[in-house]
């Protein structure tokens, strides 16, 4: 067996995760086992498995055409530095009890060393239209390179200064900028921040005016974009609240996080016309928004092609009695006028051929 990558060495805070990748090759494929000796003088190696450590260790290997394992450890402590072990082997007698393996296992070693989680002091102050957010890192503190600020994974501001402060100004209110925003300290390994802009839910309606068909269901629908997340929704009618044991089970409610999802089966133009209110709580207080149900009879498509038929057949019956009233201004080619009879066009005929001759 032979190694084709070996686990790094790697520096980490308290509190973070480490992962550690190993990959061997051989005939037959190799296993590959972790183990671990810690700092401690008297410490000697152990074996690691999936699940040890209260379940912060994850191992996962494959064996196809050669050998990969990863070991991950999550929520790391300062008990977890230590020196982390790939073993790798492909004797038959590697794991037996009674006989030692003809091939020794080789190994790849790394260091992981955890370093105490300085304490970052996080602020949020409103001065003249803006919020300023802070973020001051305890000493002793890592040596500093730099600083980022980020809000949903995007890079907001960064710079090169050394110092243990650092500062985000953004234009505007809470309500507008709530959300969680990190401020990263650029240090190895890298300490990061966490600002949390927090109001009351801004509860907004998908769209205002919902309509719907006498007979199928309707759907509404709010959604809170602010931070945090509702935690309670709630909806409401007349002052009336609207769970699923109303209206016969004909209300269905679906809430998560921060949308909320009111159907009603079977749409009544009678009962469930109206302005539904939906509500949303958390720890910092409630917001709500209104949404209004028109209900419309099943007919109510057929009117718009009722009425262009209708006009249709007042133009036709228009045109019908006015070509029966109107009199004819030209006598049509080959047709006497009424009143003249045979013998008085033979009397005309014969003028017309003396005045010829």
């Amino acid at each position: 067996a032979g190694f084709i990558k070996s686990p790094l060495s790697q520096k980490r805070l308290t509190q973070d995760s480490v992962e550690l990748y190993c990959e061997a090759i051989g005939n037959p494929i190799p296993e590959i086992q972790w183990w671990f000796e810690g700092n401690d003088p008297n410490e000697t190696y152990a074996q690691l498995w999936d699940g040890a450590r209260q379940d912060r260790v994850k191992i996962n290997a494959t064996y196809n055409l050669h050998s990969t394992s990863t070991i991950s450890i999550a929520n790391l402590t300062g008990d977890d530095s230590g020196m982390y072990e790939c073993r790798a082997s492909n004797d038959p007698d590697r794991n037996h009890l009674s006989k030692s393996p003809k091939v020794k296992w080789i190994r790849s070693q790394a260091n992981v060393f955890v370093i105490e989680r300085p304490e970052i002091t996080a602020q949020v102050a409103e001065s003249s239209g803006k919020l300023i957010l802070s973020c001051n890192i305890s000493a002793p503190h890592l040596s500093i390179t730099g600083h980022q600020w980020i809000h949903k994974d995007k890079v907001l501001e960064e710079d090169k200064k050394t110092d243990a402060f650092t500062t985000y100004e953004i234009d505007g209110t809470r309500e507008e900028h709530s959300g969680v925003y990190e401020c990263v300290f650029e240090a190895n390994p890298q300490i990061r921040g966490q600002v949390n802009i927090s109001v009351a839910p801004q509860v907004t309606a998908y769209k205002k005016s919902e309509h719907g068909n006498e007979g199928d269901t309707g759907v509404l629908v709010c959604k809170n974009p602010s931070f945090p997340a509702v935690t309670t929704w709630s909806w409401s009618k007349n002052g009336h609240g609207v769970s699923a044991g109303n209206a016969s089970g004909r209300y269905i409610i679906k809430s998560s996080g921060n949308k909320t999802e009111l159907r009603i089966l079977k749409l009544d133009i009678e009962q469930d016309t109206g302005d539904y209110y939906c509500n949303g709580t958390n720890s910092f207080g409630t917001g709500e928004a209104t949404v209004n149900l028109r209900v419309r009879s099943r007919l109510a498509a057929l009117w718009p092609f009722l009425g262009i038929v209708a006009e249709v057949l007042v133009l036709v019956t228009i045109i019908f009695i006015y070509e029966k009233r109107r009199k004819p201004d030209e006598v049509p080619d080959g047709k006497r006028p009424p009143g003249k009879s045979n013998a008085t066009n033979h009397k005309d005929k014969n003028v017309r051929q003396r005045n010829a001759n």
